[in-house]
């Protein structure tokens, strides 16, 4: 199976103190793999290095066989790759029907001139975003939120518009940050169909994740990372099993 994602060597330091030390895994295509380790082992760090927010010190991030290192998160989301973040993120005064719209990609009413005069292909395509939103929010059962602010929903709800803002760059792979974070169980399990449903329609998926059980459910493809390095790679069971993972999380060899 070839690779969606692949990082190499990834180092990053903040003042002087070593966040990540040479990590290196593969996501593998069409896959949903889990992101692991104990707090403080790089998770996040390495996630916001590999969609473009901080740079490497060192190292390569290749997705879909092009180095990508360094690239910004518009020109990746341009190639397919995008992400959520744990703490979900947003305008408070937009809706969520605008969020969506907000993230819809090919827009030429971006353009000054088609901006100003809205010529026929900035509407036709404002009316092709706003059926793939209409049809996204149909999707998370958010239709009924549509004009809501974000401000005036829960957290779960504010974790499917994260995903439903990924939906309308028309990803190839999705970037998870605890995507099931503070979000009760009966609307985490409804999370966790969505994420399966489209990793079956193709996306591959890569996320961080704490809930073991979760892991074990979605994820066919495991990677462990401790203290910035990555540990060991397996299925669930196998890294689970793995000497250096119980000392990583339990402090001492089981």
């Amino acid at each position: 199976m070839s690779a969606a994602l692949e990082v190499h060597g990834i180092t990053r330091s903040f003042f002087g103190v070593a966040a990540l030390r040479g990590v290196r895994f593969a996501v593998p295509e069409g896959s949903i793999t889990g992101l692991i380790g104990p707090n403080g082992a790089g998770k996040s760090t390495l996630l916001n290095v590999v969609s473009g927010l901080l740079r490497p010190d060192g190292g390569t991030v290749r997705f879909l066989g092009d180095e990508v290192t360094g690239f910004a998160p518009h020109r990746l989301a341009a190639r397919g790759l995008t992400r959520t973040f744990q703490v979900a993120r947003g305008f408070p005064r937009m809706s969520v029907f605008q969020h969506f719209m907000l993230y819809g990609p090919r827009q030429p009413g971006e353009g000054l001139l088609q901006g100003l005069f809205r010529g026929a292909a900035a509407r036709r395509r404002e009316e092709e975003l706003a059926e793939r939103a209409l049809g996204i929010a149909r999707r998370l059962r958010l239709a009924p939120l549509l004009d809501a602010p974000v401000t005036a929903l829960s957290g779960g709800q504010k974790k499917l518009v994260e995903i439903g803002r990924t939906l309308m760059a028309e990803p190839r792979m999705i970037l998870l940050d605890e995507p099931m974070a503070g979000v009760n169980p009966s609307l985490g399990a409804e999370i966790a169909a969505h994420l399966q449903s489209l990793n079956a329609e193709g996306i591959t998926l890569c996320l961080v994740e704490h809930d073991m059980p979760l892991i074990r459910q979605l994820c066919g493809h495991v990677v462990v990372m401790a203290e910035g390095r990555t540990l060991v790679t397996g299925s669930f069971d196998e890294v689970v099993a793995h000497p250096e993972v119980q000392e990583a999380y339990l402090g001492h060899r089981a």
